[in-house]
């Protein structure tokens, strides 16, 4: 993915800065030039990222810091700031609100793909616990209908919609509308015609479904490979619509995905999603700061906390807490987390998640060869007894037991020796944990509180430890993300924000 790429460069840039022993004007420049080359090539406006080096240059007067601070870090946290200003267009998104149906209305050129964000949208808060649904209200383009239809079964969510009988578009809308309020959906997903180019006619149809709808948000979609022609895009249909949000897809595959991204912001158009592939789980929530965080290396904890307890149950994480508390680690929470990896997407941007780590450290073969492992270990683990999954004493395994497992899943012997040194690996890290005090009915936010840098060195692997910066780069990792609530929403507890 190009962003990862961005993401690399820039972690690299500031890796190299803090490798060096002195931190001086030169070492500072070869960062800087480093960083607004990755921006460049990512097609970010020249002019934007000339005035964030100029800026960068004025906060991190190195004759003005007394030796004392740590100027890697005010470099970063300058880096940082700057980032988000490019990225971020000053004005929050309409809030969608339970309680009443929100109908919401996709507009957007032919071919940036919309239809198939009209479904990653309405599944991504069917997730939630929302009840959406999907009226196709383009009766411009062939085979619309036929293609909403295929992702929506796909997805299991009711649509409405009409291939051959009905042309006209208002009426389409309006009826769906209607069945679907009648129906008790909470979020009505209306998709309308694209045109391969702006022009009257388009603009016309989408302002008439729009009056007679009434949609409470207009979403735009576009595709990022146009770069910085996206601002006059965003420019034109805001101006022929009241478009409230923006998503950008197709962010897997061009290097202009950055053009796209500070070109929409440039327009004061809240960005809420970018679609960064074709599956239906390859659509992220676009928030500024997090964002720009695992651009840098620096972690997005909290979204890995949402991540988390969107495929763990609510129920289901104090006793997982309790157990690891207790130093009971065994085969079967081992299989339970691997089917929560597998649920939380692409594996890649579970990393990107990670203090220390970039999406671009998975690469996308490793990838796929990461979910083929947890696959293959969960096949093993299906061959075996409730005894050997719920002993926490591995030497129960003896070799009759290896081949009648190897045997029952069809893998060999030394597959089921390597998933068992896996399991021991989990098992070592996992029971360093072992004596923290878990609060009664899995009260999280207390739980929190005894959770300090202390026990989260220990817990974490030695190599993100020093990726982050040792305990002095954890400790103010912590402050910045909110103290250990996000933390440990990595191990199932914390807090996480709601839509």
């Amino acid at each position: 993915m190009v962003l990862a790429q961005l993401g690399g460069s820039i972690s690299r840039a500031l890796q190299q800065m803090s490798n060096a022993t002195i931190i001086d004007e030169k070492v500072l420049n070869e960062c800087l030039n480093e960083i607004t080359r990755a921006l460049l090539q990512a097609d970010v406006q020249f002019k934007l990222v000339r005035d964030m080096s100029t800026n960068i240059k004025k906060i991190v007067n190195l004759e003005d810091l007394a030796a004392g601070h740590n100027k890697r870090r005010i470099i970063q946290q300058a880096v940082y700031n700057e980032l988000c200003k490019i990225l971020d267009p000053g004005k929050p998104a309409f809030t969608l609100k339970k309680g009443k149906p929100s109908v919401v209305m996709f507009v957007g050129l032919q071919g940036s793909g919309k239809t198939t964000t009209c479904t990653k949208y309405a599944y991504h808060h069917q997730k939630r616990g929302w009840k959406p649904a999907l009226v196709c209200a383009d009766t411009f383009r062939a085979g619309a209908f036929d293609q909403l239809k295929q992702n929506a079964t796909k997805a299991k969510i009711p649509f409405y919609g009409s291939s051959y009988t009905e042309s006209d578009p208002m009426k389409i809308a309006v009826d769906g509308v209607e069945t679907f309020k009648k129906e008790n959906c909470d979020l009505i997903i209306v998709d309308t015609s694209g045109r391969h180019k702006q022009e009257a006619a388009l603009f016309e149809e989408m302002r008439q479904v729009s009056e007679a709808t009434k949609p409470d948000l207009v979403i735009f979609v576009m595709d990022s490979s146009i770069g910085q022609a996206a601002f006059d895009q965003a420019q034109a249909f805001r101006q022929s619509v009241a478009v409230g949000a923006v998503i950008i897809t197709k962010m897997d595959g061009h290097a202009k995905g950055g053009g796209a991204l500070s070109a929409v912001a440039a327009t004061k158009s809240p960005i809420i999603f970018i679609g960064t592939g074709e599956h239906m789980d390859e659509f992220e929530v676009f928030d500024v700061k997090p964002f720009v965080s695992r651009l840098l290396g620096m972690g997005d904890l909290s979204g890995l906390v949402n991540k988390i307890q969107d495929v763990v149950p609510m129920d289901q994480q104090p006793e997982l807490l309790q157990k690891l508390s207790e130093g009971h680690f065994t085969l079967r929470i081992m299989y339970e987390q691997f089917q929560n990896m597998l649920k939380m997407g692409p594996l890649g941007q579970v990393f990107s998640m990670l203090p220390g780590f970039s999406a671009e450290m998975m690469p996308q073969g490793r990838e796929k060869e990461s979910q083929a492992k947890f696959k293959r270990y969960m096949t093993m683990m299906d061959s075996m007894t409730d005894e050997e999954l719920d002993s926490t004493n591995p030497k129960i395994l003896t070799e009759s037991r290896i081949m009648r497992i190897a045997r029952g899943s069809g893998r060999l012997v030394h597959e089921v020796m390597e998933m068992l040194e896996e399991y021991k690996r989990l098992a070592k890290i996992f029971s360093k944990m072992k004596g923290l005090k878990i609060p009664k009915k899995g009260d999280m936010s207390s739980l929190s509180r005894n959770m300090n840098a202390q026990n989260m060195s220990k817990v974490l692997p030695p190599q993100m430890l020093k990726q982050i910066g040792g305990m002095g780069g954890l400790q103010n990792l912590m402050k910045q993300m909110g103290s250990a609530k996000d933390m440990m929403g990595m191990f199932g507890g914390g807090g996480g924000g709601g839509e």
